[in-house]
């Protein structure tokens, strides 16, 4: 079992100077809004991923008016082993991790050791939003699975990064370094062969448990079928930038590749962005969310942390309690509850049967 046992902020967001001492395994956070709560579960991912869930840069994250911050948090892991991690985001812009005081050289290397799930109000994006949205998400679970995909898909990206610049070069000077392009276009052929082959076998088992945790939550399946598209379905990576060549170029950019790729959504044959209800997109949403979570706990032999923030505004009760005797009281996971109402958030958990801690914010 994976479990945080205490937290302490210095500097990070709407905390000064704090500290949370966690004694169960479920831990319901109340409060009203702005007191602080999403920001204690964004520490929680912060520790595990090395970024914020919800900011784009770490200097966002520190106190108003401050200069840095410090996250420290202390586990114990399945063998009881004792684990401090600890974030400090320093004055001049850099970043460290420390692993028992141990500097992690690579942030890379990191990722998928403590693993956790977050949900959070905006998710919803992930299933209307940008496709970009949903290969980020699917990219952030592989990562934690697989070490040599996330180094793959860094690499990736950089390769990527070349051949649009050598495109845009070639643009403006009407003249294209073919043997440039040609040892870009092989490397960025064999890292996209990589990641699409193990995309491709995690889709097959994921969208599977999706549909399964779907049913169990809307208690019906809706029709929804999901599907993962890539270009590289039907023709090679090679191929793919061989025969777009000449519209790149007038893009200035790579317009095909496993950048593209995305999941596909519908519902009784027809788009789920534009006929699913605000219940269905919820209880996909959560479908998606705990799949995730399922799919770490079988790889990892432990479940991950869940942050359910602000849940109850998303399910009826009847939801609620069924998704709380699944990832509570069926599991050995650790949770983590945020609410504004204290007496519904209390009601629920004794409702549930569920032994926990409750935080006043």
């Amino acid at each position: 079992m994976l479990q945080l046992n205490n937290i302490s902020f210095i500097q990070f967001k709407n905390y000064l100077q704090q500290q949370f001492i966690f004694e169960q395994k479920v831990i319901g956070i109340c409060g009203n809004n702005g007191t602080g709560k999403t920001n204690l579960l964004d520490a929680i991912y912060y520790l595990s991923f090395t970024k914020s869930y919800f900011s784009t840069t770490d200097a966002q994250n520190v106190y108003h008016g401050k200069m840095g911050m410090r996250i420290e948090g202390n586990y114990s892991t399945n063998n009881n082993e004792a684990t401090q991690l600890v974030c400090i985001f320093r004055e001049n812009n850099k970043k460290e991790f420390l692993q028992n005081n141990e500097i992690i050289k690579k942030f890379s290397e990191h990722i998928g050791r403590y693993p956790c799930v977050m949900i959070a109000p905006d998710d919803t994006e992930l299933l209307i939003g940008s496709s970009e949205l949903r290969r980020k998400y699917i990219d952030t679970i592989i990562s934690q699975l697989n070490k040599q995909y996330l180094l793959y898909l860094i690499d990736y990206t950089k390769l990527l990064q070349q051949r649009n610049s050598l495109l845009k070069q070639a643009a403006e000077t009407n003249n294209l370094n073919e043997d440039l392009l040609s040892i870009i276009d092989k490397q960025l052929s064999d890292k996209a062969t990589f990641i699409y082959q193990t995309r491709k076998n995690f889709f097959n088992s994921y969208l599977t448990l999706t549909l399964e945790y779907y049913k169990k939550i809307a208690e019906s399946t809706d029709d929804i079928f999901l599907n993962y598209l890539s270009p590289l379905h039907h023709q090679s990576m090679q191929e793919l930038l061989k025969n777009s060549l000449q519209k790149d170029i007038v893009l200035q950019r790579t317009s095909s590749g496993i950048h593209k790729d995305d999941i596909d959504v519908t519902m009784n044959q027809s788009s789920f962005k534009t006929t699913a209800s605000q219940g269905q997109r919820k209880s996909l949403l959560f479908a998606l969310k705990l799949a995730e979570w399922q799919t770490l706990k079988t790889n990892k032999g432990f479940a991950p942390i869940l942050l359910l923030d602000d849940v109850f505004e998303k399910l009826d009760s009847k939801r609620m309690y069924n998704l709380l005797q699944w990832v509570c009281k069926e599991d050995d996971g650790q949770v983590f509850i945020t609410d504004t109402h204290k007496d519904r958030l209390q009601q629920t958990l004794e409702k549930a049967d569920i032994t926990f801690q409750l935080i006043e914010l």
